[in-house]
């Protein structure tokens, strides 16, 4: 079903960067609203815990709060978990926490869960893009250069993919490489067309 039969504003409800510039590649005009959300808070209302129900519970909020002020756009959302051995990693928060963090992750792999919301009107969208990632085996000193160039423990994972933590991993799987970074162009092309906006 076609989301609209004239062309809407299209909005990301985001205030990252790295969307923002992942966005940017399609060429189309956009703005970014930040949304009017609480993630921590949000986390503890969901109603399952597990990685890839929360990461979608959570892009759905971020779109849903933007789209309420701007009933006629396109709102694309998005969230992005670490998940590993069941559980979510969180952001570390301090240089110790972030080297204990890699020092798990090394040598195993994680995955890496992005959930993606498309709003417009009555119509929602969803695509939850799954990527596999295997870390090198790494000593101490490597996790500490790399933590302390990037300053990582504001990242769920403790590593910067988009920089310097690309060299923390022998194989990543997945079926769309800008997924990694927080925003799965490929599945978010599909929509954007289906809602009436020409691509490429």
């Amino acid at each position: 079903m076609s989301c609209a039969s004239s062309v809407p504003e299209l909005i990301l409800a985001s205030g990252s960067p790295h969307r923002r510039a992942l966005l940017e590649r399609l060429g189309i005009p956009f703005r970014a609203i930040v949304p009017p959300v609480d993630e921590e808070a949000l986390k503890h209302t969901a109603p399952s815990r597990s990685p890839r129900d929360l990461a979608e519970f959570l892009a759905d909020a971020k779109a849903e709060a933007v789209a309420r002020d701007h009933p006629e756009a396109i709102v694309v959302g998005s969230d992005q978990l670490v998940a590993f051995d069941g559980a979510i990693l969180g952001k570390p928060g301090s240089f110790e926490a972030a080297c204990d963090q890699l020092a798990r992750l090394a040598g195993t792999t994680h995955e890496l869960v992005t959930a993606l919301t498309v709003r417009h009107r009555d119509a929602r969208h969803r695509h939850t893009n799954v990527t596999l990632m295997t870390m090198r085996p790494l000593d101490p000193e490597a996790i500490a250069r790399v933590v302390r160039a990037d300053a990582s423990w504001d990242c769920a994972g403790a590593y910067k993919i988009e920089s310097r933590g690309i060299a923390l991993f022998e194989r990543i799987e997945t079926d769309d490489f800008t997924a990694i970074i927080g925003l799965p162009l490929i599945a978010l092309v599909d929509v954007l067309r289906l809602c009436g906006l020409t691509l490429p």
